[in-house]
């Protein structure tokens, strides 16, 4: 089956504490595996959908790519432990609630306007449920971050049951996406650890990208004015 992504052998190794037998283990596995997966597939769908179907109204692709990824069974484990979840290789129904980013959407935008936008309209869809949104582009964190993030709860049918699973979008500019891929990856390289003044300095270079960011927008307005004034000839 394609959407196993772990094995319950693998798991007992790490976890021998779990209760239940490999089958039982095997089974919650698989089904975090396909719940989270569909959700995923149905997310990717509608903001194709609203990208495609906006570029042909608006003559305007707002979003540049579309990435995802579902997090490992191990690393749930272990962010759950970090969330305070007591035992939760037994109490996979609590981490499951408690855990909202099992299945993550990065969406980069080609211009922070475009966030918004993007948002907006999955967010008016009748089957999405906000469940949590951080602006971290009006107020971004210390290290100069800045994206928004919104979770949301898709429907996901199944063959007799409808479940109600939840994701994690994170919507980027494609400069907000340079900074945070650059950032991460010097991050990855050096264990975590930077000096005060490597700090100091990514925190420059997240300021000029975004305002690097707002001068694009602004020359993108004046380019759809010199448009429209010419847009009867």
């Amino acid at each position: 089956m394609a959407y196993k992504y772990y094995i319950a052998e693998r798991v007992r190794e790490v976890m021998p504490e779990y209760k239940g037998t490999d089958e039982e283990l095997q089974d919650a596995i698989d089904d975090i595996s396909l719940l989270y997966n569909s959700a995923i597939k149905e997310l990717e769908t509608k903001l194709q959908v609203l990208s495609d179907d906006f570029e042909k109204t608006h003559a305007h692709m707002p979003i540049h790519h579309i990435q995802s990824r579902l997090k490992t069974f191990e690393s749930i484990l272990e962010k759950a432990i970090r969330y305070g979840i007591e035992d939760p290789i037994n109490n996979l129904d609590e981490v499951r609630r408690e855990i909202l980013d099992i299945a993550g959407i990065r969406v980069v935008c080609n211009y922070e306007e475009d966030l918004y936008t993007m948002s907006n309209l999955l967010l008016n869809q009748e089957d999405i449920d906000l469940v949590r949104m951080k602006d971290y582009c009006n107020k971004p964190k210390e290290s100069g971050y800045r994206s928004l993030h919104v979770v949301v709860a898709v429907p996901v049918y199944l063959v007799n049951r409808k479940k109600i699973v939840p994701v994690e979008l994170q919507f980027r500019s494609v400069a907000m996406d340079t900074w945070a891929s650059l950032e991460h990856e010097l991050r990855y390289k050096n264990k975590g650890e930077l000096s005060e003044d490597i700090l100091k300095e990514l925190k420059e270079c997240a300021q000029a990208l975004d305002d690097v960011d707002k001068r694009m927008m602004k020359v993108r307005h004046e380019v759809l004015k010199e448009e429209n004034k010419y847009s009867n000839y």
